[in-house]
């Protein structure tokens, strides 16, 4: 840096005495200004979205509503004072904009000093940096896209900037549709962001979607097709949980398109997980976004610090190799969750198929997408958000809410809150996941109760202790909420496993003492496996963040030796066994459990038989006691939502819309919510996730009529008796204080 400061004329001792002023002041101007930034030849890719195949097809139907019958396309190329060019150039506008390199070095420098003041630090691991830059040089003509969560508006200027910083070509950023602002949309397209066509002239004129769309393809084969790369975020901010977004998909189709049209030989996919401790976006700009609200969170970082920040890199991979593994792996068509489950709910079979064939194999191989493949698309998002989950590092503040949420809701001293957070923090890192910190616990604790300081209370006690406790209010749940999602994709397994025990203990408290403890209540292997099954099933894969290729046989099996391995279920013999100690005589072969794979088969009863006799106890670990009742709580949102959703199932359905029917409901979770103090159940997100699985359940049916589809009850669920099965269904997983 001194080099460039020697070229400044100063005197000698004016320049000594101010030198650290310019170094602090022209550090990161120089710095920016050094960075490469790669521009594309747009009046070429005009021309080349102008003449492709997709655009000329549309054209040449006549679909262009604008110009009627005029715009056909004619066989000659000559065309570019045409009416349809020139509404092809138009929605290309609405698009992107040529790249300014000295606005994006201006926004790149201020946007290092923001997280300078806003941030105690911004976190990149060198390793997975490294791991990215060996990927990109194997082949630089390669273009990659990243995907990555979403977690604040300030990704889409917080992450080209910082790939910059690192060295890395600057990516095109897809932004979603809550950015209305014509202003804003005009600067951010400078600043390398695109955009999705006007959604309201989509609504208007059909034509001019079917147009638009063909724009946006074209647009994205030439982006790829020249080595650029691309970052979509794989879910909309602020929602409380991993839901994959429609936009997500929408660009993913055509990454795959572009691929699938030879534009790119292949593509680099790199899954991307951001952490923070807290967002510097305010609670009333979450669900739109306009120059006023980015103003008002550049000011709440001028004045407020907000934690530390970490971006993580998942590994890299290549998009068409993972085409070749989905063919290989047989993933077509899954069987339905109402074919599934719903048979199991009321009482018709009390079994689940073979888990094996839960997917039909492919009738053969292929290496390239059909249009009807749509699958594909849903796995390739599902496999990404688990990987940039997966390698997402837990933070102090996500840590410090799930305690408090989930196991200290009533209040806890500062003592006992430390010794909690330092045992979760290493079942976390034992689980194989990271955490974005460092230091003394007291002190991260600390940071995290002075981030959360408008969620809770502190009083100061004579013998040097502090009570904490929650605000009794709705705004500090639902940020206690959103910040503990974090911690479902980590303890998922145990948490799924915890629900179930407690389903089948909530079964057989009609059948012991109530002075028997739970701890003693037997649970046979057999009726476990089928509870875990049916909350699997239950819940949507996009809330477990399982990952397309692993089957529900393996995930329920790993949940149980997972539970198994952490001392939450302890194996106990069978009351009619022989004692494990005993000598005495007996054939040793009829009890071998090492059997050839060959002998297991459906009919191998002695196998069968000894599974069965497999039994458990619930367990409790030294260091947390509460350890179950925490898991359970965890999952505790999203079913208090689906039986809430189950009980508002009496209301008057018919004639609503799938928008208007998620508006009731939200207002009937709002209106119980308050009754019982359950806040973290008012989650808009999580009501349409639960309305999307009643669909898949076979519960609510669509209908089209009055040029509307339409939701109504099913002839199933129209009488009262199965309704009250099917609350009693998803009650029995709901863990109750």
């Amino acid at each position: 840096m001194l080099q460039y400061l020697k070229a400044v004329h100063i005197p000698g001792r004016i320049y000594m005495r101010f030198r650290g002023w310019l170094v602090r002041r022209l550090c990161y101007i120089v710095f920016m200004f050094d960075r490469k930034i790669e521009l594309e030849n747009t009046t070429d890719v005009h021309d080349k979205i102008c003449n492709s195949k997709r655009v000329q097809d549309v054209v040449a139907q006549g679909l262009s509503s604008k110009f009627g019958n005029t715009a056909v396309f004619s066989a000659s190329r000559g065309l570019s004072a045409n009416g349809w060019k020139k509404e092809v150039l138009r929605i290309v506008g609405q698009i992107q904009s040529p790249l300014s390199t000295f606005l994006i070095r201006l926004l790149g420098w201020g946007m290092l000093k923001l997280l300078n003041r806003a941030f105690v630090n911004v976190q990149l691991h060198l390793g997975q940096l490294e791991m990215l830059r060996i990927a990109c040089k194997k082949n630089p003509q390669m273009p990659v896209v990243f995907l990555s969560t979403h977690m604040s508006q300030m990704d889409g200027l917080l992450l080209p900037i910082l790939l910059i910083s690192c060295g890395f070509q600057m990516p095109r950023v897809v932004w979603g549709a809550e950015v209305s602002s014509p202003g804003l949309r005009a600067v951010l397209k400078r600043f390398g962001a695109l955009f999705f066509p006007l959604r309201r002239e989509c609504l208007d004129n059909p034509e001019f979607s079917l147009l638009s769309k063909a724009v946006f393809a074209s647009y994205v084969e030439q982006l790829l097709g020249g080595g650029h790369h691309l970052l979509i975020f794989l879910m909309k901010p602020f929602t409380g949980t991993w839901h994959l977004s429609s936009e997500s998909r929408q660009c993913l189709e055509l990454v795959l398109d572009a691929l699938q049209n030879g534009a790119s030989p292949d593509v680099l996919i790199v899954p991307v997980g951001l952490s923070y401790d807290s967002v510097p976006d305010c609670t009333c700009t979450r669900f739109s976004t306009s120059v006023g609200t980015i103003l008002l969170t550049i000011l709440r970082m001028l004045i407020w610090q907000f934690g530390c920040v970490r971006i993580d890199f998942a590994q890299p991979f290549s998009l068409k190799e993972y085409i070749t593994n989905d063919a290989v792996l047989n993933f077509s068509t899954r069987i339905s969750p109402e074919e599934l489950l719903m048979p199991v709910i009321l009482g018709k079979r009390s079994y689940f198929p073979n888990a094996e064939r839960e997917w039909e194999p492919k009738p053969e191989l292929c290496e390239k997408l059909h249009d009807q493949e749509k699958g594909v698309i849903e796995r390739l998002s599902l496999h990404t958000l688990s990987g940039g989950v997966s390698c997402s590092a837990l933070m102090t503040v996500s840590i410090v809410s799930a305690l408090l949420l989930h196991k200290h809701r009533e209040g806890v001293f500062l003592s006992q809150l430390i010794k909690d957070f330092s045992w979760l923090c290493e079942e976390i890192i034992f689980r194989n996941f990271d955490v974005g910190f460092s230091g003394r616990r007291i002190d991260l604790v600390k940071h995290a109760l002075h981030i959360l300081q408008h969620c809770i209370k502190l009083y100061h006690l004579n013998f040097g202790d502090i009570y904490i406790i929650l605000r009794n209010e709705e705004s500090a749940f639902i940020t206690l909420s959103q910040h503990s999602t974090s911690l479902l994709p980590v303890f998922i397994q145990e948490a799924i496993g915890a629900c179930a025990v407690n389903a089948l203990l909530t079964e057989k408290a009609t059948f012991v003492s109530p002075m028997m403890s739970h701890l003693d209540i037997l649970l046979d292997e057999e009726h476990l496996n089928q509870k875990i099954h049916c909350l699997f099933n239950l819940l949507p894969r996009d809330i477990l963040l399982l990952p397309p290729c692993c089957s529900s046989y393996a995930f329920c099996q790993d949940v149980l030796d997972t539970m198994i391995q952490h001392g939450l279920l302890i194996m106990k013999e069978a009351p009619s066994q022989v004692p494990a100690c005993d000598t005495g005589r007996r054939r040793f072969t009829e009890k071998l459990m090492w059997k050839a794979m060959d002998d297991f088969d459906d009919s191998d009863s002695d196998y069968n038989e000894d599974i069965g006799k497999r039994l458990f106890t619930v367990g409790e670990t030294e260091s947390c006691p509460d350890f179950f009742s925490f898991l359970c709580h965890l999952l505790r949102p999203i079913l208090k939502i689906y039986a809430r959703t189950a009980a508002f199932l009496n209301e008057p359905i018919s004639g609503r819309t799938d928008a208007e029917y998620e508006k009731q409901l939200e207002l009937f979770l709002q209106k119980m919510a308050r009754i019982d103090g359950s806040y973290e159940c008012m989650n808009r997100n999580l009501v349409a996730v639960a309305v999307k699985t009643f669909k898949e359940l076979g519960v609510l049916q669509e209908s089209t009529g009055d040029a509307k589809v339409s939701l109504h009850l099913s002839e199933t669920f129209s009488s009262e008796e199965n309704l009250h099965v099917l609350r009693t269904f998803i009650q029995q997983f709901i863990y109750d204080d």
